[in-house]
């Protein structure tokens, strides 16, 4: 049996993993999940992860649930380049601090600003207070420039010379507000610098198209079926509002 990655690109932990896997040339089996139509309550998805969230890997009779976890098991699995996730002991320290960081810092905050911008009000249709967005991008704006500071500071990349798991899942976060029509690069010389050496890193033609679907989020919410979030309409707002 192939390994097998499900999978929705909606999701920044979704596309690190994707990218991933394909700039290291793994062979998988993708299994695309529409987490917006709550396919990943179905039967058949339980059965992979009960924690019912993507990404989520089955690998023969292993299953694994858990992107940062997915990516180190790839790492491993398939010897990946070491730049990855380095043998070098502060190397790997940073990587792991920022890995450590980003879950409820600019994960959480990235994801906030998306939802309160575009998802609730043109598909839920709820409107959002001002002062909802005032906070939530005083959030994000604070998670931005930590990771300019803190993370980025001078070098290249935030292990070092080269790119690392640490750059690919902060990318796919940061990009996550793009998709709401945030320009978080603007003004903000140094991380626009270190995007473009991630992209180059990555490569332009993968890096564009596993980005597609968050970036074309404006045009692509007109045409969702806003019944089916109503199940989850309660539980978002409880979330970000």
């Amino acid at each position: 049996m192939a390994l097998e990655l499900y999978l929705d690109l909606f999701s920044q932990p979704c596309r690190s993993v994707y990218i991933f896997a394909k700039k290291n040339n793994i062979p998988f089996e993708f299994k695309k999940l529409s987490l917006l139509d709550g396919e990943q309550y179905g039967e058949e998805f339980g059965k992979i992860s009960l924690i019912r969230k993507v990404p989520a890997l089955r690998d023969g009779d292993f299953c694994l649930a858990e992107s940062i976890a997915i990516l180190l098991y790839l790492a491993e699995k398939f010897k990946t380049p070491d730049f990855w996730y380095p043998a070098d002991l502060r190397q790997r320290a940073r990587i792991n601090e920022f890995l450590s960081w980003q879950h409820m810092a600019i994960r959480l905050h990235g994801s906030k600003m998306f939802w309160l911008r575009l998802l609730i009000p043109k598909v839920l249709g709820v409107d959002v207070p001002q002062d909802k967005l005032d906070a939530a991008l005083d959030d994000l704006n604070g998670s931005l420039k930590l990771i300019e500071e803190k993370f980025i500071q001078d070098r290249p990349f935030i292990a070092g010379d080269h790119m690392s798991l640490a750059d690919l899942v902060a990318i796919v976060e940061v990009m996550q507000p793009v998709g709401s029509s945030l320009d978080v690069f603007e003004g903000r010389p140094k991380l626009s610098a270190w995007r473009d050496r991630v992209q180059a890193a990555i490569g332009k033609e993968l890096f564009d198209n596993v980005h597609q679907t968050i970036l074309g989020a404006q045009e692509s919410v007109k045409l969702m079926d806003a019944s089916k979030m109503q199940f989850f309409k309660p539980k978002i707002l409880k979330l970000f509002m």
